[in-house]
């Protein structure tokens, strides 16, 4: 049985260095231009070149997304681009337009390429027809069933891999294809500029009465019926596995790296935790805590299960939940003095009961007793931002691991 890919995004070139390091067997990412996030930071050429040179060194694989749906004015330079990212030595290029694709394999023939979510792929004869192109990979659209999933792995599994989502945001319109971000404040989702109309707050009114608004459900704040859950694959994971999905996808590349290294570490477990026993595998509410740990809205499964999914939807808030906040990262670790020296993300105090965790172990928690400066003056808090203070810890560290706090 080869292992699933656990493939996971990354934002900047920091974001990357935690996602491998917190389990993902690949990434991908975005360049400064021809990708569907605007609002990440994105990757110049120098930063994929690095990225790639770390990844390959730990024997990982880098995606970069090229999955805009374009007109003629938004394709000057990608010939050039295309043969920028193979001299880099990119693994695979994300695309969604045919015309991406043809522009791709003439500029080079020899890069691996997938075709992206935005494809809107549901069936197999879609599937033979992008691996007749020469395709190596196909994302399935969100709205397969994990049955329908199975069906055109079995179909298509000498031709064509197949990725799918596990985690992350949802869209509400299909596959992504969404128009409202345009209509309504003039940015192109499919340009990678979308607003997010569907999170909005939307009342009633009649056009005699302006100003009044009349809810369209009974609720005080209004109503979000456009509003999406996020999707939560952690509880069956062994169900994607044993679907013989080639690749598990979580969404995110304007998350946190606080976010990335919480989920990435928790789907890393849980899937390592299969192939160890795939025969008496058990699902550990371990994962699922620990993802909840992060800032999130409410789980589905999404499509996998149930095609009729109204429950899919949160219609009382677009606000996520947010129980803990990360609180510092380690930078360094001295294990004859026991003391971290940590970077810091929200403002922390002596006395305060911490969690810690690191790639591939259950977290720990302990009381931070003394805080202490840079050049080891004692301090009574530590306030300012990526401020570098120590604390010695109850167990051993390495650098990269993260400290957060119940709010």
């Amino acid at each position: 049985m080869n292992k699933i890919e656990l493939l996971a995004p990354a934002g900047d070139l920091n974001k990357l260095k935690t996602a491998l390091m917190y389990g993902a067997d690949a990434v991908y990412l975005g360049g400064e231009a021809f990708g569907l996030r605007k609002a990440s930071k994105n990757f110049s050429l120098a930063d994929i070149e690095e990225g790639v040179k770390l990844a390959h060194k730990l024997g990982k694989k880098v995606h970069v997304t090229l999955n805009i749906i374009p007109h003629n004015k938004d394709t000057h330079g990608v010939d050039d681009y295309i043969k920028a990212l193979y001299n880099i030595g990119v693994d695979a290029l994300i695309v969604a337009d045919p015309g991406m694709f043809s522009r791709v394999r003439a500029a080079e023939k020899n890069i691996d390429i997938h075709i992206s979510t935005q494809a809107s792929i549901t069936n197999t004869d879609a599937v033979k027809f992008w691996a007749a192109q020469g395709a190596k990979r196909v994302v399935m659209a969100r709205e397969v069933s994990l049955e329908e999933i199975k069906e055109i792995v079995e179909e298509t599994k000498d031709l064509i891999e197949v990725e799918t989502f596990a985690h992350g945001a949802m869209c509400m319109s299909y596959s992504g294809r969404c128009l409202l971000s345009n209509y309504m404040v003039g940015r192109d989702a499919n340009l990678g500029d979308c607003a997010q109309p569907c999170r909005y707050k939307y009342h009633l009114v009649e056009e005699k009465r302006p100003g009044e608004y009349f809810p369209i459900e009974e609720h005080e704040e209004g109503t979000f019926i456009m509003n999406s859950k996020d999707l939560c694959m952690i509880e069956h994971v062994d169900d994607l596995i044993r679907a013989g999905i080639s690749s598990l996808k979580i969404e995110g590349r304007v998350k946190s790296d606080y976010y990335l290294a919480t989920t990435i570490r928790s789907y890393r477990m849980a899937i390592d935790a299969f192939y160890e026993d795939p025969k008496g595998y058990k699902f550990d509410p371990y994962y699922l805590d620990e993802i909840k740990k992060v800032s999130h809205r409410d789980f589905t499964t999404g499509f996998y299960y149930n095609k009729d999914i109204r429950d899919a939807q949160i219609y009382e808030t677009s606000s996520y939940i947010r129980g803990y906040e990360y609180i510092a990262r380690v930078e360094a670790y001295d294990p004859e003095t026991k003391m971290a020296s940590l970077s810091l993300r929200n403002r922390t105090f002596p006395g305060e009961e911490v969690e810690v965790f690191g790639p591939g172990i259950k977290h720990f928690t302990q009381k931070i007793e003394e805080m202490y400066d840079e050049n080891d003056n004692k301090i009574d808090m530590a306030n300012k931002a990526e401020q570098i203070f120590k604390i010695e810890m109850k167990q051993p560290v390495k650098e990269g691991y993260m400290l957060r706090r119940e709010k």
